[in-house]
């Protein structure tokens, strides 16, 4: 298995130690075809991405793409926000991207406290104290993550069950019927192989991604190579290895309303 492509980075712009360029150099090295900029989301309340920055942001990735000649994506790591699905990615931010990654994450401005409560405060409970939580919180979890799925056109849902839990089956399926991919994140272990291939029954395909937050990480599998090795998916389902590129949704959509 040799990966084609890696699409989930930071930089300084959020919470990465590395720049654009270091990472964009770092996939070429691992003789990756593309990387992707993903930086964390608007509403992150430590290491947010800033809107003023995206056009400083935009031009050091095309700087990067052109010194590397590796394809550079500008992307982000946005943040659910509500269980109705809704994202710190506004529609008139789409225009200065190329790749639309979303996930949960802990300190975040939430639309409102009912939202943060319901997501996060009691999954993060749930997980401090190392239990499963109840089904009410599971299926909370699930609906947030398959509205996202459905309002926004997310390319990569990423390291789905960390921290917030949700009923995988039904979010695999919704991003099947939705073409969405699931990561397969190397930087922490968020599924099990069990989890993996109950999901993979649904048809959906995931790619693998390293989450590097330092540009000696970009590229790295490690991680994939061993789920994948207790799992028993087939690597057709995986989109970014062996020389293939996944196809965005998100590409199409702003073909469609950009």
């Amino acid at each position: 298995m040799i990966l084609t492509a890696d699409y989930h980075t930071h930089t300084p712009y959020s919470h990465g130690k590395n720049t654009v360029l270091d990472n964009a150099q770092a996939a070429k090295t691992a003789g990756l075809k593309q990387v992707a900029i993903t930086d964390h989301g608007f509403n992150h309340l430590l290491f947010g991405l800033k809107r003023k920055k995206l056009v400083a942001l935009r031009e050091e990735i095309n700087q990067a793409e052109h010194l590397t000649g590796v394809k550079v994506l500008m992307g982000m790591e946005s943040n659910v926000i509500s269980v109705d699905g809704e994202t710190d990615m506004r529609f008139d931010d789409l225009q200065f991207f190329d790749i639309y990654l979303c996930g949960i994450h802990e300190v975040l401005k939430y639309k409102s406290f009912s939202d943060f409560y319901n997501i996060m405060f009691k999954n993060y409970t749930a997980y401090k104290f190392g239990k499963k939580p109840s089904q009410s919180v599971i299926d909370t979890t699930t609906k947030a993550y398959i509205h996202v799925i459905k309002n926004n056109p997310v390319d990569i849902l990423t390291h789905i069950n960390f921290k917030c839990y949700c009923n995988l089956r039904e979010v695999a399926k919704c991003c099947a019927d939705y073409g969405t991919y699931i990561e397969i994140n190397t930087k922490k272990r968020h599924i099990s192989a069990e989890e993996l291939n109950y999901m993979a029954e649904t048809g959906v395909k995931f790619v693998i991604n390293s989450d590097a937050h330092s540009s000696n990480r970009v590229g790295d599998t490690k991680i994939a190579e061993q789920l994948l090795a207790e799992a028993s998916i087939s690597n057709e389902l995986i989109e970014n290895i062996d020389g293939k590129l996944p196809t965005f949704r998100f590409t199409e959509y702003k073909i469609r309303h950009l």
